[in-house]
């Protein structure tokens, strides 16, 4: 065979060691497409979920980002972390804070609700009142006045959601306490009310009275 293949021109020993290489790479073609593949994973170029329709996530951005109109409020008691993200002054750190304290000791009912949040001082508060809302009323409406008291002994869960460190769980709490102990005495009393701190108590000083 070596001899055969010596006796062979160099033009024929070239063609046949060309025939042989595709032989080889014919082989191994086939091979490779027997073997099997990775399944193909399709790029996401949306939230999993979403509709996908760019037209459409364009114009949720702009919603979103866009400054409130005249007359324009925000519900701080059901807003997301977004739309409260367009309040002047509130950006999206504060806003997922406010949601947060929102999540985990209920609505706020008010603007001294508001003020237990970090970062929601009260010059930012009033520069933001005709912008906010509570349940759907108007913060103005729900303001309570710093030389006013409560009566714990004759007030309702609208009036005790508006005090500070008091919301709507808190506030019925007080009332379900009222009604199965008897009046309060005196406003220490509070403290026996389940999730009644003595801290909160003492920030609560002038603004109830047990009469």
């Amino acid at each position: 065979m070596k001899d055969l293949f010596a006796a062979l021109s160099r033009r024929e020993r070239r063609a046949i060691s060309i025939l042989l290489g595709l032989a080889v790479a014919g082989h191994l073609l086939r091979a490779f497409a027997a073997a099997p593949s990775a399944p193909r994973v399709a790029a996401q170029l949306f939230a999993p979920g979403s509709d996908g329709d760019p037209i459409a996530h364009r114009d949720s951005i702009r919603r979103l980002s866009r400054p409130l109109a005249q007359g324009e409020r925000v519900d701080v008691d059901h807003a997301s972390a977004e739309e409260l993200a367009r309040l002047p002054g509130i950006g999206p750190a504060l806003a997922r804070r406010i949601v947060a304290d929102r999540e985990s000791h209920g609505a706020f009912g008010g603007v001294s609700g508001l003020s237990r949040v970090h970062g929601m001082g009260k010059a930012l508060i009033t520069k933001l009142i005709s912008r906010l809302s509570f349940g759907g009323v108007p913060a103005e409406a729900q303001v309570t006045s710093e030389t006013d008291s409560v009566d714990l002994n004759h007030a309702t869960v609208a009036d005790l959601v508006g005090l500070p460190g008091i919301g709507p769980s808190r506030a019925r709490a007080i009332i379900a306490f009222r009604d199965s102990v008897g009046p309060f005495r005196e406003v220490d009393d509070l403290k026996r009310v389940p999730g009644i701190t003595g801290a909160l108590v003492k920030r609560l000083d002038g603004r109830v009275v047990a009469r």
